[in-house]
């Protein structure tokens, strides 16, 4: 048995504050806590896998901010890891190392379960509990979330778009990933559903704000649409939706009546925007790049884009 210690008043009062306070920890209310750079969690089960532990790697800027971060997720393309897509949006875009809380999730098996992709897992479960997690810490933004992905990322991003019912996520960033057939199939924006059926009909949530990048040089995704040189799909290639339609559908599901965007050309020419709502969706085009089209996405365009969410 321990020895005894006595307490003078002071530390009596000490105490009963460390027990009124550990009382409340007990009832749920637990002190603040900030966010941190590290790599974490979140365990799932599904037909691959029991209890897997699927990781995600947060970075937060290394001075000390005075006020709460938004954050970004960036999802990897198919064969990418965390850590590449990770060195590439520190190389491309450094404002937002600095500004934002930035995550890095990882696909199962390197892909994003769309349609044929070697992963099956729940990726909207697993995109949508990193986000819960993440929204729980006092120097996190809680009202503002935005979503980046690239090729697999992308149609995983453009998934996310279509089904998810969290009001936090508020823009999302697709490059050189358009809709796919499954995901909108002229009519209906379609949810991805069991063993990926992609047979009920979705209605995304309105008000997101959403900017595709796609190159027109681009064989792997067709820029004009149809099937993807290589990329499978049940029967044959995935197929895909022109990359101006698909824009052009997202900007009707916001609330978009008109006709036609509002088009321009860069200052030097080397892409041309389409712009919806006021620059809520945008989709821009890359004349004379291919699949590596979302590398030329400036850090401008993008700052630009975010900033009429007050970024």
């Amino acid at each position: 048995m321990g020895s005894m210690v006595s307490l003078n008043g002071r530390d009596q009062v000490k105490g009963v504050l460390l027990g009124c306070l550990f009382y409340v920890g007990a009832l749920g209310v637990q002190r603040a806590e900030n966010l941190t750079s590290k790599v974490a969690f979140i365990r799932q089960s599904w037909a691959q896998e029991t209890d897997y532990p699927r990781p995600y790697h947060v970075f937060m800027p290394e001075k000390a901010q005075s006020k709460p971060l938004k954050l970004i997720l960036f999802l990897h393309g198919n064969g990418g890891t965390p850590l590449g897509a990770k060195k590439q949006f520190f190389r491309q875009f450094p404002h937002f190392v600095q500004h934002y809380a930035c995550v890095f999730p990882e696909g199962y098996a390197k892909s994003w379960n769309i349609v044929s992709e070697a992963s099956k897992a729940d990726d909207l479960a697993f995109i949508e509990s990193i986000i819960q997690r993440l929204l729980q810490y006092d120097n996190v933004v809680k009202t503002h979330v935005t979503v980046i992905g690239s090729s697999n990322g992308a149609a995983m991003v453009n998934q996310l778009a279509i089904e998810s019912q969290m009001p936090q996520i508020k823009n999302l960033v697709t490059l050189v990933s358009p809709l796919n057939e499954f995901q909108h199939d002229g009519a209906f924006f379609r949810k991805k559903g069991p063993n990926n059926g992609y047979t009920e009909a979705a209605q995304p949530l309105r008000g997101r704000r959403l900017m595709n990048v796609s190159g027109a040089m681009d064989r792997l995704v067709p820029y004009d649409g149809g099937p993807s040189s290589r990329i499978p799909a049940k029967g044959g290639r995935l197929a895909f939706l022109p990359a101006e339609t698909s824009t052009f559908l997202w900007a009707q599901c916001m609330g978009f009546e008109g006709n036609s965007p509002q088009e321009s050309m860069d200052a030097n020419a080397s892409m041309e925007l389409f712009r919806y709502l006021n620059g809520d969706i945008i989709h821009i085009k890359i004349p004379d790049k291919g699949h590596n089209a979302g590398s030329f996405l400036t850090e401008k365009t993008l700052r630009d884009f975010l900033g009429g969410s007050n970024e």
